[in-house]
């Protein structure tokens, strides 16, 4: 029989407090040129704690030249990281473009327009 664990939701909470985290480091402390203005959306973390998928999105910018400069301080913020979790591994960071946002306005752009032609036949 498998052991229960004390708190079963502590990934879910290491996830959303590296999400937090993460955030105001980016803000405040990173200073790479090709990071403007960063939403980090979700934090996946493995059950080992070894690795943390952190999928962002952007107001403005490059998507590539962000996620290249985001991965290369993924040193740099984990060690942030580091400092401000009481946790005995920081998961190695992988930061991804999550294109969720853009997809919802594409289908919203999609859904009017056909909207829109239905009524006309109407």
């Amino acid at each position: 029989m498998r052991k229960k664990s004390s708190t079963p939701n502590r990934s879910f909470q290491v996830a959303d407090q590296i999400q937090r985290d993460l955030a105001e480091l980016i803000a405040r402390e990173l200073k790479d040129p090709r990071v403007g203005m960063v939403t980090i959306q979700g934090v996946e973390v493995t059950p080992d704690y070894a690795h943390a998928k952190v999928f962002f999105s952007l107001l403005v910018g490059d998507p590539v030249g962000t996620a290249e400069g985001l991965n290369q301080a993924a040193g740099f913020l984990r060690a942030g990281l580091f400092k401000r979790l009481h946790i005995h591994t920081v998961p190695t960071l992988h930061f991804i473009f999550d294109q969720t946002t853009e997809r919802a306005a594409d289908m919203n752009a999609l859904i009017a327009r056909a909207v829109s032609s239905r009524a006309k036949e109407d």
